[in-house]
C-alpha cells in the first residue's frame, strides 16, 4: 500500500511541497488536517479513543472526526471525507474557524467543522476504540480534572468552541 501524501505548507498554508505521511510527521513539517465536532439534538458533542496504535496521541479523547487532507485536496473536501471514513455519518457540515499551524495543533493549519447528527455513529475500528456523546460541561470538567487524557489539538479546539457558545448553534 502506498503511504498517504501530504501537502506540505508555509506558516501562511501556501502550499511548497509534497511529501509522504512518515516523512511530514518526522520532520514536524506544517501541514493540513479538519476536525468535526459531531452535537446531536440534546447537545451533546461525540468524542471519541483513539486506538492504541496511532502513531500520534495513542489511546487520548479528541474531536467526533478528524484527520489530514490529502495531497491536492481541499479542507471543505476532506471535512465530509473523514466524516464518513471514521464515523459513516453524512450530515450538513459547517465551516467554523481556521486555527494557524502550531505546536497546539501538531503542526496543522486546522479547520474546524460542526455537525449535526442523531445517527448513531459507525467507529472506524482501526482508529477509533471508543466514542460517546457527553454534555459539554462534562467534556469541561473531564478536561479541567485530567487535560492529559485529551489529544493537544482537542484541548485547543473545544476550548475556543466553548468560549464562542457555539454548542448552542441551531
Amino acid at each position: 500500500m502506498n503511504e498517504e501524501q501530504f501537502d506540505v505548507v508555509d506558516e501562511h498554508d501556501n502550499v511548497i511541497g509534497r511529501a509522504a505521511r512518515s516523512v511530514v510527521h518526522a520532520k514536524r513539517w506544517l501541514h493540513r488536517a479538519v476536525h468535526i465536532f459531531v452535537l446531536n439534538s440534546a447537545g451533546e458533542l461525540l468524542v471519541h479513543l483513539r486506538s492504541a496504535t496511532r502513531d500520534e496521541f495513542p489511546l487520548k479523547w479528541t474531536s467526533s472526526a478528524s484527520g489530514h487532507v490529502s495531497a491536492g485536496e481541499t479542507y471543505d473536501d476532506s471535512a465530509p471525507r473523514e466524516l464518513a471514513e471514521e464515523l459513516g455519518l453524512a450530515a450538513p457540515l459547517t465551516r467554523l474557524h481556521k486555527f494557524a499551524a502550531c505546536e497546539a495543533t501538531a503542526n496543522e493549519h486546522t479547520v474546524l467543522y460542526v455537525a449535526r447528527s442523531d445517527e448513531s455513529p459507525t467507529l472506524q475500528v482501526e482508529e477509533i476504540a471508543a466514542g460517546e456523546f457527553l454534555p459539554i460541561p462534562e467534556i469541561q470538567r473531564q478536561l479541567d480534572e485530567s487535560p492529559d487524557r485529551f489529544t493537544p489539538p482537542f484541548r485547543m479546539l473545544f476550548q475556543w468552541f466553548v468560549e464562542q457558545r457555539l454548542s448552542r448553534i441551531p
